[in-house]
């Protein structure tokens, strides 16, 4: 089980992925499978990676000890559903599929007991400097949450989560969080544009300042808080547009934003479950 062999379904994105990373890591080609629909994608992931892909769900996950569940969440019941029969050898679950709670996965994989770990990655694992949110039910041992993490580890940092429930929260603020950033970012290039800088100036201005500014956070000792008052001098120009910001309210903005992404995941999952 230290290398175990690992079994894709669904060969999308964020599948070729997670591929990818294992095989930087070094996992061999031949300890991995993916199936897909798309015998276009197939032959891509194949072409690209070394591995064997299948048109069948259940010839993938043959002997495999762990299966990964990548397909759309609108699928997953059927897909699982299809699953239930080839599952006699108990492989750990992995489901990347936003909204879908352990209890659906296995009252739709069968009444057998299944260790089921629940993850949320998010976009930037396409540039393996991803964050997921992960969650394993009582029948995961502790073998098996190294294998999880171990997979979600090659797309970037893996975080373990006590509760669930708090995966909506991870939703609302890794999930969905690049897309705040990227309209950030749009914001102050319209903003630089208007103050009279050409676009794609304002454009690289803007996007150097978020890398510089998300490696300076990731890499300093200081939270950051504490980087924010060190570049915000008193009666400076940075304190005039920090003011400018809070006097609109975006601290409670933000809270408002993460809230009404949290409960529509949680409502997500409730329809989806069903």
């Amino acid at each position: 089980m230290s290398n175990p062999r690992i079994a894709f379904i669904g060969a999308g994105n964020m599948a070729a992925s997670l591929i990818g990373g294992l095989r930087a890591q070094g996992v061999a080609a031949d300890a991995i499978r993916a199936s897909d629909p798309g015998i276009e994608q197939r032959a891509k992931i194949s072409a690209e990676h070394g591995i064997r892909t299948f048109a069948d769900n259940g010839e993938a996950i043959a002997g495999a000890d762990v299966v990964v569940l990548a397909v759309k969440p609108q699928v997953m019941q059927a897909v699982c559903q299809d699953l239930r029969q080839h599952l006699d050898h108990a492989p750990l679950v992995v489901s990347i599929a936003a909204g879908i709670t352990c209890d659906s996965l296995q009252r739709w994989l069968g009444p057998q007991p299944q260790a089921i770990v629940r993850c949320m990655p998010n976009t930037p694992a396409l540039l393996r400097q991803g964050v997921s949110g992960l969650f394993a039910n009582a029948q995961v041992s502790a073998e098996q949450k190294l294998q999880a993490e171990t997979l979600l580890s090659a797309v970037g940092m893996a975080l373990w989560l006590d509760e669930e429930h708090l995966i909506d929260a991870v939703t609302a603020v890794s999930g969905s969080g690049p897309a705040y950033f990227f309209l950030l970012i749009e914001a102050m290039t319209a903003a630089g544009e208007r103050l009279g800088l050409p676009r794609e100036t304002a454009a690289q201005l803007t996007l150097q300042t978020a890398l510089g500014a998300a490696r300076m956070a990731c890499e300093s000792d200081v939270d950051a808080a504490e980087l924010r008052r060190r570049v915000t001098s008193p009666n400076g120009t940075t304190e005039a547009a920090i003011k400018a910001f809070q006097a609109g309210g975006f601290e409670q903005l933000v809270q408002q934003a993460l809230n009404a992404a949290a409960y529509r995941s949680a409502e997500l999952a409730e329809q989806l479950g069903k």
